[in-house]
């Protein structure tokens, strides 16, 4: 027998776990639990912490564009091959009509089981058409042709100016383009928005890291203006529509994942830090960052991730749809109207739509709502002001549902391209659940 001993292989250093008082989810969650008790036992101080909440989301916003463009350009420019940017682009809104459409009929089931709106029995002449009239006027305006055209931003600079999304796409997806036809000579170019792509994603880790702050301040306003009391009526409807979405996460969403090779748990678990994020401010634009970046963590290519979530915060709304779909049928149900299902269908239609037209608005769900319910007369636009007061809870919930969503698509996308990691992916979710 041989005397030479086995070699020991040394196992890498285990990272140090952080105690649990500076994992972000922790201090989240903790400061939204905060926010609802000072609002339900001090309203008047709850409400004033109002510019908290509104700095942190304004915060965000600031570099939303920067990152976009740079994550879209890098992204296009860097698969060099234009076929497939169309080909990666052209699976990911196929991708989103699917899903949108199977979001959109499932708010509508949803609607026929729960029957959140009946029993309200409002009288339609007690509503008053002036509270949602600036509303129904942003609505009105997504249906003209206008609307489409303002999506071409004036100059180049005058897309991140107004914030719009779309105009950003627009200018992104262009130059992008540009820059992988120029070849070689755009290389420098190239590795400037590179560099300044994790510039910026370096200033949004620097405010995600109080974003504890912005998520008390949010809901201690949302509970002190609204207060629970004010909920009780309508709770029949936050309560369905909530589960509806949980359902549809798990159901749909999880039928998506398990058919790719992934546990809709432990994503949702992975991401459990940009959730408690939205669910303080209720906002997914918040965490666009952070979700691209924790998608290349698992195996997703940059190039890729870059291209289909900016696109995703546009055209996969899915939680969004269910709210669309359920607070028609909601409004419908508590004026005792009855739709037919031919105006049912309109509904969706519409909503497919409106949904796309809708982004990149203030309030864009109300607005999506508003637009839509002026394609279907029958249902009167003031019967939104049934549902203003708990638009904000309503709200949280499908910017949840939206942010998985997105999550989810990426990876379907990377999986069609036969680029995701997949050793990657099942290793990251283990070890980070």
């Amino acid at each position: 027998m041989s005397d030479i001993a086995t070699p020991q292989v040394t196992p890498p250093p285990v990272k140090p776990r952080k105690p649990l008082y500076r994992q972000l989810y922790i201090q989240v969650l903790v400061a939204v639990v905060i926010g609802v008790i000072l609002g339900y036992l001090s309203p008047h101080y709850a409400v004033a912490m109002k510019p908290l909440g509104d700095a942190f989301i304004a915060l965000i916003k600031m570099v939303i564009g920067p990152i976009i463009f740079c994550t879209v350009v890098t992204g296009i420019a860097g698969m060099r091959d234009m076929r497939k940017v169309g080909r990666v682009g052209g699976k990911a809104l196929i991708y989103f009509e699917v899903i949108s459409s199977v979001a959109l009929l499932f708010g509508l089931v949803a609607g026929h089981i729960f029957h959140p709106g009946s029993g309200f029995n409002v009288d339609k002449t007690t509503l008053n058409p002036a509270d949602v009239a600036s509303i129904a006027a942003q609505g009105h305006n997504i249906e003209s042709i206008g609307f489409v055209l303002s999506i071409i931003p004036t100059t180049f600079v005058n897309a991140f100016a107004r914030g719009d999304v779309l105009s950003i796409l627009l200018i992104s997806v262009l130059f992008g383009c540009a820059l992988a036809s120029v070849g070689e000579r755009g290389k420098p170019v190239f590795d400037v928005i590179e560099a300044g792509a994790q510039v910026f994603f370096k200033i949004v880790h620097y405010i995600t890291a109080i974003s504890s702050i912005g998520a008390f301040g949010a809901i201690a306003f949302t509970i002190g203006s609204y207060g629970v009391v004010a909920l009780l009526p309508l709770v029949k409807l936050i309560f369905s529509f909530y589960m509806v979405c949980v359902i549809f996460v798990l159901l749909i969403l999880g039928l998506v994942a398990h058919l790719t090779g992934f546990s809709i748990l432990r994503f949702c678990s992975y991401i459990k830090d940009e959730l408690l994020i939205v669910l303080g401010t209720s906002s997914s634009e918040v965490v666009l960052a952070p979700l691209m970046r924790k998608l290349e963590e698992l195996g997703c290519p940059k190039s890729t991730v870059g291209l289909v979530v900016p696109t995703g915060y546009s055209f996969n709304l899915d939680g969004t749809n269910i709210y669309l779909t359920m607070a028609i049928l909601f409004i419908a149900q508590a004026l005792n109207i009855d739709l037919t299902l031919e105006q049912q269908i309109t509904v969706a239609i519409v909503g497919m739509l409106t949904s796309k037209g809708a982004s990149g608005v203030a309030g864009a769900a109300l607005v999506m709502l508003a637009s839509t319910l002026s394609v279907v007369p029958v249902v009167p636009v003031a019967g939104m002001v049934l549902i203003l007061g708990i638009h904000r809870f309503l709200g949280t919930g499908l910017a949840m549902t939206n942010l998985v969503g997105n999550g989810v698509a990426a990876i379907v996308v990377c999986a069609w391209e036969k680029e995701l990691d997949r050793g990657k992916l099942a290793s990251t979710l283990d070890a980070r659940t």
